[in-house]
């Protein structure tokens, strides 16, 4: 397989010969493969629908000239190829929570929608991001409630707790803020930031407008980015209903992993309800 790519990189483009390494592909299914041409590069071979949504997130990412993004230098159908970063940076939580404010300032105007102009994927999960005007509506139907379905429908979810969920989504008006968007990167695990000698960079993005809750929520979800990074982050405004915000942004990405990766994650889901439930 790698002899055959290696060929039709070099057709793409006579830059892109050299030797090809694969590397994991983490919880997307895609393959991927680290080129050692004239300048390293990134090699992802996956469909190419979730490749091209992956290509136009890195670019309105790249746009915010906040937080290092690899550049995109080609994509042809079933192949993305990018820049190639290095990990070898300090691990600086102040400058990440920094860069992270600064990218989540940038919005449109008070009346932009939530969502996106296409959809993609959180993972191996289709990513539905049809935009609308209120954030809790995009959060009940476009994230929570198709999510709850999707578990359902393979026996991951027993009604008691899904009837839960169905109230947290059905109940965010009488608590939460509607606000403009911000560009959010989607999915902010520990594993999409690098540390480059250029400073923290974030990889493989989701991207969309919605609460930059969703980032922050992420980012704490299966760890800690640490004090210097929340204080940065923050800046002094962090909100008195955290504990109960990051819950609910924590659903979604709770919920798919229960769909993608099985019943291991029941229990993390009911937590996060209880924590939303009990404010």
């Amino acid at each position: 397989m790698m002899q055959r790519l290696a060929q039709r990189l070099a057709e793409l483009d006579d830059a892109f010969r050299g030797s090809l390494t694969p590397l994991s592909g983490g919880d997307s299914g895609a393959g991927v493969w680290r080129l050692e041409a004239a300048t390293p590069l990134i090699v992802k071979c996956d469909q190419p629908e979730r490749l091209a949504g992956e290509a136009d997130g890195l670019a309105a990412l790249a746009t915010t000239d906040t937080l290092v993004v690899p550049r995109v230098v080609a994509l042809a159908g079933d192949l993305l190829v990018m820049e190639a970063l290095d990990a070898g940076g300090p691990r600086d939580g102040a400058r990440l929570g920094e860069g992270l404010r600064q990218l989540h300032a940038v919005t449109r105007d008070p009346v932009a929608e939530h969502g996106w102009g296409r959809d993609n994927a959180c993972g191996l999960t289709p990513q539905p991001n049809a935009m609308l005007a209120d954030g809790r509506a995009f959060q009940r139907e476009r994230r929570l409630l198709p999510l709850v379905r999707a578990c359902c429908d393979r026996g991951l979810l027993d009604a008691p707790l899904a009837a839960r969920i169905e109230r947290v989504a059905a109940t965010l008006e009488s608590w939460l803020a509607d606000q403009p968007p911000s560009l959010v990167h989607g999915d902010l695990w520990s594993g999409n930031v690098l540390f480059t000698p250029r400073g923290p960079a974030i990889i493989d993005p989701a991207v969309y407008r919605h609460y930059p809750d969703v980032d922050v929520a992420m980012l704490s979800l299966f760890g800690d980015p640490g004090a210097a990074f929340h204080e940065a982050y923050w800046d002094g405004r962090r909100p008195a209903d955290w504990s109960r915000r990051e819950a609910l942004f924590q659903l979604y990405p709770l919920l798919n992993h229960l769909y993608l990766f099985g019943a291991g994650y029941r229990g993390g889901v009911s937590r996060a309800v209880d924590r939303v439930l009990a404010a």
